[in-house]
């Protein structure tokens, strides 16, 4: 079992920065590949970004590519969401999620290739 928690998410102007975090616990944090999702209200969730096992591969999604990084702690057990130039359209509860069974330099996109899922936290751009 894996279990992950978000942290970091809140409330921030349009143009704002943020910083997402989410600690893993129950396995080997570098057989996980990770990925982070959001869904808004009234939206089906939708993939932002991903990072292979190695934390040497990222990939994003079109709508945060050159705002967003994803990085990697191996270490702490720890993923890492940073969000910059906020837009009031990014706001949406944002997931954590883990992923077994990756190469270890692959990225996934895919939601239904993930196992574990954290609670999520919200984020709120406001205009």
């Amino acid at each position: 079992q894996v279990q992950l928690v978000e942290s970091g998410g809140g409330l921030v102007q349009a143009g704002g920065s943020l910083r997402l975090s989410c600690a893993a616990s129950g396995r080997t944090f570098s057989s996980l590949a990770m990925g982070w999702f959001r869904q808004a209200p009234g939206k089906e969730r939708e993939f932002v970004g991903a990072i292979s096992r190695s934390g040497d591969s990222t990939y994003y999604a079109d709508s945060v590519k050159g705002r967003f990084t994803i990085s990697r702690d191996n270490a702490k057990k720890m993923v890492y969401l940073q969000m910059t130039s906020l837009k009031p359209e990014d706001t949406a509860v944002y997931y954590c999620a883990a992923s077994i069974g990756i190469g270890y330099t692959a990225v996934e996109s895919q939601g239904t290739r993930y196992n574990y899922w954290g609670q999520g936290t919200q984020v709120t751009v406001s205009s």
